[in-house]
């Protein structure tokens, strides 16, 4: 797994190599091709009352660049990443602040927060390296949904 590089807030907007993208919200930028990442984005969809979070598959020029930017490696399935207000958290701490922000179920995620962060980063990595084998395929961006269509970043 390859370390975060912490960076100033909304730094990508000065990296050149990052196109620019609508980031007035919280972003996620996650695997469009995993089971188990299309059901979060649903469900983050569902329960974003407020309309504020938007979706970036890995494999995009843009998720590719950001993850690069924050010195992770896109092709690595452990590549997750949410944004919010210009910073990236990544592995469980990224999914606990994206539940705990968008509410509603979400806010069961913050359970995680009683393993220490080595235990929460083994979990996410185990889950990460097998997700296709637990919960198979399935493309994000062929959901017949307008609602998570309208919210996806290219």
């Amino acid at each position: 797994m390859h370390q975060l590089v912490v960076r100033q807030a909304y730094a990508y907007r000065d990296d050149p190599s990052v196109p620019l993208f609508d980031d007035g919200g919280p972003v996620v930028i996650m695997d469009a091709n995993c089971a188990l990442c299309t059901a979060g984005a649903r469900l983050i969809s569902f329960f974003d009352g407020k309309h504020q979070f938007r979706f970036c598959p890995v494999r995009t020029p843009t998720g590719r660049a950001v993850l690069r930017h924050f010195g992770l490696d896109p092709e690595d399935p452990e590549s997750w990443l949410y944004l919010a207000d210009g910073r990236a958290y990544t592995s469980l701490d990224a999914i606990i602040r994206a539940g705990a922000r968008v509410g509603g179920i979400g806010w069961l995620f913050q359970v995680f927060q009683v393993f220490p962060k080595p235990i929460q980063d083994w979990m996410y990595q185990r889950l990460a390296r097998n997700r296709y084998r637990i919960f198979g395929h399935k493309d994000m961006c062929a959901v017949p949904d307008p609602a998570l269509r309208a919210r996806l970043i290219d």
